[in-house]
């Protein structure tokens, strides 16, 4: 299960529409790890000079690798953190991401990252696992 929705929150959504705030909550409490990762890499993001910043260690474990997989694998959950956190997230390797300014999606760094060129070049033999 990807998150861990409180009975009032879905008995919400089972009545209609939930805000993207209650929403962007539920993934906070529910995966705590990969709310922190993204939460640091798009503050680095809007704080830098650099069009974008990323995280290239591995997660401690594979509860927390699942956490990161999830959120980025899941379209929801992916376009709410990118509302909330006003950044382009890209994934790599299963442990990579990348926060993107807005101005930078569509740019030369953000082409390139999401290549496959750039995803090829990215792999080591120990992430083949991953």
């Amino acid at each position: 299960m990807s998150l861990d929705v409180p009975t009032a929150l879905l008995e919400k959504a089972e009545r209609g529409d939930v805000t993207d705030a209650e929403f962007v909550d539920c993934v906070r409490v529910s995966l705590p790890y990969a709310w922190d990762l993204i939460s640091e890499v798009a503050a680095r993001a809007k704080e830098g000079t650099e069009e974008f910043a990323d995280n290239t260690t591995p997660p401690p474990s594979e509860a927390e690798r699942g956490q990161l997989l999830r959120a980025l694998a899941s379209d929801a959950i992916r376009g709410g953190l990118e509302r909330h956190f006003g950044v382009k997230l890209s994934f790599q390797n299963c442990h990579r991401v990348a926060a993107f300014l807005p101005s930078a999606v569509d740019g030369e760094r953000y082409r390139k990252f999401i290549s496959p060129r750039g995803q090829l070049l990215n792999q080591s033999p120990e992430l083949r696992d991953c």
